[in-house]
């Protein structure tokens, strides 16, 4: 009898196995259906439009909206009454209604502000990095940001470039475990939850090996060192469903990065079999002039666009402003067929279903007034990743922890009462006045039981020394001397990259 019960058993498994996939495909299957029915109403400018990321915002950038002709928008943090507001015009006053994008760049947080990602990756502890990623998310989504330009998953070896701060370092294992920890954490179980934001796997690819660590600079690799160090953390996010991935600035081994077929199109596209929707840097599409693979805007929009990018980023602005003047042109000559425009605009409408925005537009305050995560909770699993994204180089003759009998510390260095600079480059939306330094840090600790003298000593970034005396004499009469140093936050990140490593 008993073997009945078990055959009973699995084939009820089997139903419900075979229900649950049979409602995705129908779900699929919907969704197509209603892509290729808005594709088949709109016009070649209106899907160009969807091709256009614009940057800010202002009464001509209101006005492409209105006319349908921008499907994305770049604006930092605006509130979520403006982004309600902007997004109304694209829902109700556009001839199809298709609605915004609101993209910004959260990559170590939004309001609460997590260590840096190379910090994270330190850490070791990948569900710690989802989970502090999840509450950026949340506080993204917000305040009407549901797409963010993280993680950035390049493997970078020379410490001079100054993006090394955002990714995970040298190593590709240890590249991939965050990439997809990053991902899951931004997008959670669904895109259709409202508390998530799409990924963006960036910058595709091989920027972190750029000659010399300089920004911008060529690479020169073999495929085997592509294949085996700089495409698996990519390949990472997308066997993680990562929505998006973002074309970078480099040339690699002659070619841009954002007007290369073999991996825009071969690896990325044909080999893994994405689907999601690639965006050119801000501006990469125009910087291919500047690596002398396009002699003007209209040929860098047309490598560009075969290559395999579909957005361009800046798409609207006097610095950019590549595929708004160009596409339909190419189009109507003959360089570009409507099919191909057609398959960029899919990927870019399916992102926007599978976020539910053709649903759910607007983003509702209420929903999260009403599941607001406590702040207690988001500075507990910032406290705990900072914690144990500290490295420890060396505690020479067990120094630490520091004894009952100190009495006198001095504090020392430009850090130490500094409440900007530690949060780092893209610190989202942080407040330097939520921030609390090292030595109001000690002094809380402490309370009055130890007396703390501190010295700055010297500037950033200079060579003035005439506060090293003071630093000297507090250092002869203390019984233990901290020395906070390191970096101001401009000197890291972005077009940043360094000559000089020392201090």
């Amino acid at each position: 009898m008993k073997k009945y019960f078990i055959i009973a058993g699995l084939l009820f498994n089997f139903v419900l196995f075979c229900s649950f996939f049979a409602g995705r495909e129908n779900q699929y299957y919907e969704q197509e259906k209603r892509i290729d029915e808005l594709l088949s109403r709109m016009n070649l400018d209106e899907k160009i439009g969807q091709l256009i990321q614009i940057v800010g915002m202002d009464q001509s950038k209101e006005n492409l909206i209105r006319q349908g002709k921008a499907g994305s928008v770049l604006m930092g943090m605006p509130g979520v009454e403006e982004i309600n507001r902007l997004q109304k015009i694209a829902v109700e006053e556009t001839r199809l209604g298709i609605p915004l994008l609101f993209a910004n760049d959260i990559i170590h947080g939004c309001h609460t502000i997590f260590p840096i990602p190379l910090a994270g990756a330190s850490s070791w502890n990948p569900d710690l990095v989802t989970e502090a990623c999840r509450i950026a998310a949340f506080e993204s989504a917000s305040e009407g940001t549901r797409w963010t330009y993280a993680p950035m998953v390049d493997i970078a070896r020379d410490p001079r470039w100054g993006r090394i701060m955002e990714g995970a370092g040298e190593d590709p294992y240890l590249g991939s475990v965050f990439a997809a920890a990053e991902v899951k954490g931004f997008q959670g179980n669904s895109l259709k939850d409202f508390a998530s934001i799409a990924a963006c796997a960036k910058h595709y690819v091989a920027y972190g090996g750029a000659e010399g660590g300089r920004e911008y600079n060529t690479v020169d690799i073999s495929e085997r060192t592509l294949r085996e160090v700089y495409l698996v953390p990519f390949h990472s996010a997308v066997n993680n469903n990562v929505s998006s991935i973002m074309s970078s600035f480099n040339d690699l081994d002659g070619i841009p990065a954002s007007a290369n077929y073999h991996t825009l199109t071969g690896i990325l596209r044909n080999e893994w079999n994405w689907d999601g929707v690639v965006i050119s840097d801000f501006n990469a599409i125009g910087e291919i002039i500047n690596h002398r693979f396009a002699k003007n805007k209209r040929e860098a929009a047309l490598k560009s666009f075969k290559a395999g990018v579909d957005i361009d980023m800046v798409g609207d602005t006097i610095v950019g402003n590549v595929y708004a003047p160009n596409l339909k042109q190419l189009v109507e000559a003959g360089y570009i067929s409507e099919d191909e425009i057609n398959k960029s605009v899919h990927h870019v409408l399916l992102l926007k279903f599978k976020l539910g925005l053709f649903e759910h537009p607007y983003t509702d305050i209420d929903f999260f007034h009403k599941n607001n995560l406590s702040q207690n909770y988001k500075d507990s699993i910032a406290l705990r990743l900072a914690e144990e994204s500290i490295i420890l180089l060396k505690n020479e003759n067990h120094l630490l922890p520091l004894g009952k009998k100190i009495k006198r510390v001095a504090l020392i260095g430009p850090l130490a009462d500094n409440n900007s600079d530690p949060m780092g480059v893209w610190a989202g939306a942080g407040k330097p006045e939520d921030v609390i330094t090292v030595y109001q840090g000690f002094k809380n600790l402490l309370n009055g039981k130890v007396e703390i003298e501190l010295v700055k000593g010297c500037n950033f970034n200079d060579f003035d020394s005439s506060g090293f005396n003071d630093a000297i004499t507090t250092t002869k009469k203390s019984d233990v001397v901290i020395m906070v140093v390191g970096e101001e936050k401009e000197m890291s990140g972005e077009a940043s990259s360094k000559t000089d490593l020392n201090l």
